[in-house]
């Protein structure tokens, strides 16, 4: 019984121990990412990336569609109902 009891407190402190080390792994991590981030924020205030701009090819609303798209709906309508 003696032996039993004596690998269970070996059991319980090696438990415990490795509990508190992920905790501290843990804590560690969350306070280096977020030093991380604030490091990677003012740098992108430093340094912005360029954005490139995007010009339109059409003049078209996005909306509006194209009178060969609406003549091919009609036809595919026209043949189901056929």
């Amino acid at each position: 019984m003696s032996h039993f009891l004596l690998g269970l407190e070996e059991g319980g402190t090696l438990m415990l121990i490795g509990m508190g080390v992920v905790l501290l792994f843990l804590c560690t991590l969350i306070f280096a990412m977020s030093i991380m981030s604030k490091i990677v924020i003012r740098l992108n205030e430093i340094f912005p990336e360029a954005v490139p701009e995007v010009k339109s090819k059409s003049s078209k609303s996005v909306n509006s569609i194209d009178d060969t798209i609406v003549a091919a709906i009609a036809a595919a309508i026209a043949r189901k109902r056929a």
